[in-house]
């Protein structure tokens, strides 16, 4: 099933994005970790910690989008954003880690292993699809990890908006070329997806195949605890949520954020970890608020950004929710609008 659905939506776009040179030059820093992908540079960022702030503190705000706006070009953040931000709309993102993968059916760490998606999985996937089928999205990004690739693939099969998401080739300059529509009608048909290396899950070092049991029998459930769980302490040549954070994080505010302060909805399909660094940004959360975060796999949380500012509503129950479209006068118009529209 995830096979056909895959074939339909395989697509090329000419690339309109940044070049993988500029989007991966970041600064690594002090970091010292070996990496089983291509790793570039990446600027270190700090995150703001707020004490005073509780990992269940929200505010509120707002999406608007056209239903017929065409596939809009995606800026080189840093030197559009303090425009953005002056034009900044209102915008929706909506945040989905990938269903159930094989490994984790087989409980086994998997880390950066490009592992696909289960029965299970595949069916985690259609359903968050269900459950967002009314939510404007204009862009995709997702890790470079299959098993977040088919997430959001296999929702999008389920968007009343029937666009079709195309991913995004600008490796070199063959792909670009190749890549590209020559159609604008095809292309205001269309969604770009931007893979990106940086969301991918955290790096489990010497712990990727192992099963989480055995392991934990081996080394001792409190030790393995100690690397799943702590903030900043990593398990064997691996990566540490901190590290991750430092490269997710970075990555958002780049490459992401920027569309949406210019009035774009986005959807991200990635992991556990890179997704929990991006929502302690977003809420403001302290490394301990962090550390017992949990997402569960195929369940799309919905945040709302206005003036700047992001909102977290909480997951959509389905497309018939009326809530999720009672927070915003654009969502509900866009829900109408498809209501109205014969697609």
């Amino acid at each position: 099933m995830a096979s056909s659905v895959l074939n339909q939506v395989i697509g090329t776009l000419h690339s309109f994005g940044s070049s993988e040179k500029s989007r991966d030059h970041r600064e690594l820093g002090k970091v010292s970790v070996r990496l089983p992908f291509k790793v570039q540079r990446f600027q270190v960022i700090g995150l703001k910690q707020d004490n005073q702030r509780s990992a269940s503190s929200i505010r509120a705000s707002a999406s608007q989008t056209s239903v017929f706006d065409p596939v809009s070009t995606p800026s080189n953040s840093k030197s559009t954003s303090s425009e953005s931000r002056k034009k900044s709309n209102e915008a929706a993102l909506i945040l989905i880690r990938h269903g159930e993968s094989l490994w984790n059916e087989k409980n086994l760490f998997t880390g950066c292993v490009d592992v696909p998606l289960t029965k299970k999985g595949i069916e985690e996937a259609i359903e968050a699809g269900k459950r967002i089928s009314n939510i404007p999205v204009d862009m995709i990004y997702t890790s470079a990890l299959i098993r977040a690739q088919m997430t959001a693939m296999l929702a999008m099969t389920q968007h009343r908006r029937k666009k079709v998401p195309i991913i995004l080739h600008d490796e070199n300059e063959r792909a670009r070329v190749w890549s590209q529509i020559f159609s604008e009608d095809t292309k205001k048909q269309s969604i770009p997806v931007i893979t990106a290396w940086q969301l991918n899950e955290r790096m489990y070092g010497e712990l990727q195949g192992l099963n989480k049991q055995e392991t934990a029998d081996r080394y001792g459930k409190e030790q393995v605890h100690e690397w799943r769980r702590s903030y900043d302490i990593p398990p064997p040549n691996g990566e540490s949520l901190e590290m991750c954070a430092e490269r997710a994080v970075a990555y958002f505010r780049d490459e992401i954020e920027p569309q949406l302060l210019s009035g774009k909805n986005v959807m991200v399909a990635a992991h556990g970890n890179s997704l929990r660094s991006i929502i302690m940004y977003l809420d403001k959360l302290t490394s301990q608020e962090v550390i017992s975060l949990e997402l569960s796999t195929g369940i799309p949380m919905l945040y709302i950004i206005k003036e700047g500012k992001f909102i977290r509503r909480g997951s959509p129950v389905g497309p018939s929710e009326a809530g999720v479209y009672a927070y915003t006068r654009t969502l509900a118009q866009y829900r109408q609008k498809l209501d109205e529209v014969v697609l």
